[in-house]
């Protein structure tokens, strides 16, 4: 009789075994790939179900990304609601139940609704399944800092500015803005996808990492820290600018306005932004090392960041919308100040920034800080990942003086702000329509202990960096590091 009762008690417990298994492997581990398949409509009707995880600010408090409950047919099902509009679209995403999920709200899934294979969860989502329980997602505490956020928003789109924001932390890599404008509210992209998808401007674009611009000027610091890693020492650097305009390729190159240069060295031409330096530095240097230093700065391939890859575009050279090769023949003068067929992201710029002050060590951007379940244990923390050393600790000193000079006595003194040092890189691209322009700024604070970097841009501008991207970047700045004072 022991016997039976023993094989009776394996049996069950066997049984028991298998049944959380297939539960286990059905309702977490499997369940993110069979929600995309996106046209099993009892699929997504089920993951209605499913209460997802919040997503907060940097401060853990703020809630970017909630659900609301409706109750239908003895069911409570779950949509998504943004208690910010606008304001954090392109970084948080949306979750539809017809037109699918981006941003951090398609990286996150996993996560946010569960399905990921970290213990707690996988335990917490057994019970919650085996009870006949809601299963309630994990909670994505990102490094977004409200403040920084909107006042890029009120730099763009309070001005009627298209155009992004990119801001990091150097030293970590946390994205602490990511700002595209114009912008949508994710909350109605269910009822307005179509019009959102067609409408003049292209509100549904992340223009922070998709958006490809020529960089102008901005490049000019990739430029410096190429010839500062060949170790050109003074005899190289300082160079005859050649007056107003030089001849490059058979075509003429000139500096700004009327701005006509001597031998200078390359503070001056960082500080003055000097088109016909660094046109010859670039020649001086050649195709292969100038594009090795791009390479280490993060051109060429997809920034190493946790986000949707079709969401993402790689920074280099371009034709006819495709990414050249390193072996392709280029215009090194033209590239090496930023023109050509340069394209590249504010996500990009924002990394060269970041490296400089990050004493010429490139990090990884991150936009998660944390996630914890809904109990509070925590499954995942967000850590600083280096890609690449870049560039020398003295080079990127000798250049955060350079950029320090630019905001001082430069083309990037609309970047001051009261109490500050701020380091920075003004840049004008043309854009081939005659008095429009592609204007840019990048930058970071406190120069002595930098804690953060930001890349704006602003497209089909009259103006220059300097004039109109330069004080998006100030305000930015500002914000963050002073919340309590900035307006």
């Amino acid at each position: 009789m022991n016997r039976q009762i023993t094989t009776l008690f394996r049996l069950a417990a066997i049984g028991i075994a298998l049944l959380i298994t297939m539960t286990a492997y059905w309702q977490i581990w499997a369940a993110s790939s069979l929600a995309d398949r996106r046209d099993n409509a009892r699929l997504v009707y089920r993951q209605l179900q499913i209460k997802r995880g919040l997503i907060l600010a940097a401060n853990g408090k703020t809630v970017l990304a909630r659900n609301r409950a409706v109750h239908r047919d003895g069911l409570t099902l779950y949509t998504r609601r943004y208690p910010f509009g606008p304001l954090f679209a392109h970084a948080v995403g949306y979750n539809t139940v017809g037109d699918g999920r981006t941003a951090l709200e398609l990286a996150e899934n996993p996560y946010l609704t569960a399905s990921n294979s970290d213990l707690a969860t996988v335990i917490s989502n057994i019970g919650s399944t085996l009870q006949g329980e809601t299963v309630t997602g994990d909670n994505v505490i990102t490094s977004l800092s409200v403040p920084a956020q909107r006042a890029a928003q009120q730099g763009l789109e309070g001005q009627g500015l298209t155009g992004a924001v990119v801001a990091l932390q150097p030293s970590t890599g946390r994205v602490l803005a990511m700002y595209s404008s114009p912008s949508f509210d994710p909350t109605k992209v269910d009822e307005n996808f179509s019009k959102l998808s067609t409408k003049g401007g292209a509100p549904l674009l992340n223009r922070g990492t998709q958006g490809l611009y020529a960089p102008g000027s901005t490049f000019k610091v990739v430029t410096a820290t190429s010839a500062l890693n060949a170790g050109y020492g003074p005899q190289q650097l300082n160079i005859d600018a050649g007056g107003h305009c030089i001849v490059d390729e058979g075509h003429q190159l000139c500096n700004a306005g009327t701005e006509s240069f001597g031998t200078i060295d390359l503070n001056v031409a960082l500080t003055n932004s000097v088109n016909t330096y660094f046109a010859q530095l670039g020649e001086k240097l050649g195709q292969k090392r100038l594009e090795d230093t791009m390479r280490k700065f993060g051109f060429f391939e997809l920034p190493p960041f946790t986000y949707p890859t079709d969401e993402m575009n790689a920074s280099g050279i371009y034709q006819d919308g495709h990414l050249l090769g390193t072996t392709s023949p280029i215009d090194v003068g033209r590239v090496a100040i930023g023109q050509e067929r340069l394209g590249v992201t504010p996500m990009q710029m924002a990394t060269v920034a970041a490296t400089v002050a990050n004493h010429g060590v490139r990090m990884a951007p991150r936009l998660v800080d944390k996630v914890v379940t809904p109990g509070g244990s925590t499954v995942f923390t967000g850590k600083p990942q280096e890609v690449e050393k870049v560039m020398s600790p003295a080079s990127a000193a000798e250049l955060t003086n350079d950029m320090r000079n630019v905001v001082d006595e430069g083309t990037g003194t609309a970047a001051n702000v009261l109490g500050l040092n701020v380091a920075g890189k003004t840049g004008t691209a043309e854009t081939g329509v005659n008095g429009l322009n592609t204007a840019w700024f990048i930058a970071f604070a406190p120069a002595e202990s930098p804690k953060i970097a930001v890349a704006v841009v602003v497209e089909h501008t009259p103006d220059f960096g300097g004039q109109i991207s330069a004080p998006i970047a100030a305000r930015v700045i500002e914000a963050y590091l002073h919340p309590g004072v900035a307006k």
